[in-house]
């Protein structure tokens, strides 16, 4: 019964290492062909009113992050095999769960942002598509009490997103 076990346990290993080293299958959720090395992250632009001044490049900051710590991709300032770029569009918050005395219950923070996706080993894969989330908050709390407590939430969901689709291709 243990050598029976030992070799399961062997054999399991061996798969792992196996399904691993193949350059497509990572155990990080990406599917990245073993062609590519590299990642350029273009700095995101603001191209909405609103929003803090900083914005953007507290989102620039958690994209390259996120591809540096989900990856093994170097971080290049220019020509990647992958390359993202693009702006934050919108910063809006509007009425989400509107009352009988015409009023907000609640209020909805919504940040979107369009990314060109560039793979240059694959341009079957290259897309140019808006990436929104948001939060919602009470009425009673205004969104300066709740602004450095919501975008980080937000972001960092936009960042999954567009992570997922460029380099997790779901």
């Amino acid at each position: 019964m243990f050598r029976y076990r030992g070799w399961i346990v062997v054999l399991c290993l061996f798969q792992a290492w196996v399904c691993s080293s193949c350059g497509i299958y990572s155990f990080r959720g990406t599917t990245l062909a073993s062609d590519i090395k590299s990642v350029t992250i273009n700095n995101f632009s603001m191209a909405t009113a609103g929003g803090p001044a900083n914005l953007a490049l507290q989102f620039n900051e958690k994209m390259k992050e996120y591809y540096q710590r989900n990856t093994n991709l170097a971080l290049l300032p220019n020509n990647g095999d992958l390359q993202l770029e693009g702006s934050i569009v919108g910063y809006e918050v509007t009425p989400a769960a509107p009352t009988s005395n015409d009023q907000a219950a609640l209020n909805r923070l919504t940040i979107s942002i369009q990314v060109k996706f560039t793979n240059n080993k694959d341009e079957e894969k290259n897309f140019d598509q808006s990436f929104s989330f948001f939060k919602d908050f009470p009425q009673n709390q205004t969104l300066s009490q709740v602004e450095s407590r919501l975008i980080p939430q937000i972001l960092d969901q936009i960042v999954q997103d567009i992570f997922n689709k460029s380099a997790g291709d779901w």
